[in-house]
């Protein structure tokens, strides 16, 4: 081989390399990001909280209450949750996070033997279940933190005997049929109204938990039944879109309505008389005592495996008034 050949490969072969260099040195400071080392805070234990829905404000309350206690105790607190209900994803969750490790999980109570089988493998790991919302007293879990949902519904069908006379017949909005919280709710409610026979339950249709699926059974209802003069919402946003539903089928008709829950909303319908009544929960206070409880659970048992937080009637009379200005 010639000289000249020779020094021709070798300046294509130091080029080639040059380049190639070059191309690595880029592209890593291209795509590779150098993150600092963190030292992972100093927690005392890990918690997971896995509600129904995601952005849903009434678990967002129970989150906000939490994490006030967990910062209290130094506790890591992780919210998860489905985008929109879904038992299934749901477990899921729940499955991930008891092969994660967690210290302690609260959850909201799913009806099924899945449950039950997901709860036992927690044990089985030394991990602490505790359901919020609804129970599944049928499972493992060491307590539940929450309404007293068949009380709950009592109280609802009181709220209807009292701001009511002559026949009323009730068309029901329910968050979800296989949710074991609305399914006690309807049964308190009935049991509440069984000895009054003014009152007549006319038919129940399901929400899935948002305020468009409520107005869309309301005007499913009334469609059906023009007969109705009294709504009942047994989840957080029935009440809301049981309004939204009659201002857009009947909006010149008198109704009784009875909600559940006391969100902005619901407290500004009540405040302006659309709404007649609700059952006010305290998501927030649901939060704190079920970390507060989870805390206890890490150094001992508890006596008391169900603890109930308040529920009562509120009605208009019970808030201020709108302020001028306020947004009729």
């Amino acid at each position: 081989m010639s000289n000249s050949k020779l020094l021709l490969y070798t300046l294509s072969g130091v080029v080639f390399c040059i380049s190639l260099i070059g191309m690595v040195i880029y592209g890593y400071k291209t795509f590779f990001i150098q993150t600092e080392k963190v030292e992972s805070a100093d927690y005392s234990y890990h918690f997971a909280l896995i509600a129904e829905e995601a952005d849903n404000e009434y678990w967002r309350q129970i989150e906000k209450g939490a994490k006030e206690a967990a910062a209290k105790h130094n506790i890591y607190l992780e919210y998860l949750a489905p985008t929109r209900a879904n038992n299934d994803k749901l477990l899921k969750l729940l499955d991930r996070m008891i092969s994660a490790k967690v210290d302690g999980i609260i959850v909201q109570g799913v009806q099924g033997e899945r449950f039950v089988d997901l709860v036992h493998k927690a044990v089985e790991r030394e991990i602490p279940i505790i359901t919020v919302d609804s129970d599944v007293p049928n499972s493992e879990r060491k307590a539940y933190v929450g309404t007293d949902n068949f009380q709950a519904g009592k109280l609802a069908g009181k709220a209807l005997i009292d701001n009511t006379t002559g026949e009323q017949y009730v068309g029901i909005v329910t968050g979800r049929f296989n949710a074991i919280n609305q399914q006690q709710r309807l049964k308190g409610f009935k049991e509440a109204i069984k000895d009054t026979p003014r009152i007549h339950v006319v038919d129940i249709e399901e929400s899935n938990i948002t305020s468009i699926g409520a107005a869309q059974a309301t005007y499913s209802l009334l469609k059906q039944y023009p007969l109705i003069n009294m709504f009942l919402g047994t989840s957080a946003l029935d009440g809301i879109g049981i309004v939204d539903g009659i201002e857009e089928i009947a909006a010149n008709e008198d109704f009784t309505i009875i909600g559940f829950d006391l969100l902005p909303e619901t407290i500004h319908l009540l405040q302006e008389g659309a709404m007649n009544a609700t059952i006010a929960q305290y998501p927030n206070k649901m939060g704190k005592k079920s970390v507060n409880v989870l805390f206890e659970l890490q150094e001992q048992d508890i006596l008391d495996d169900k603890i109930y937080t308040d529920t009562r009637i509120i009605e208009k009379g019970d808030l201020p008034p709108l302020q001028e200005g306020e947004i009729q």
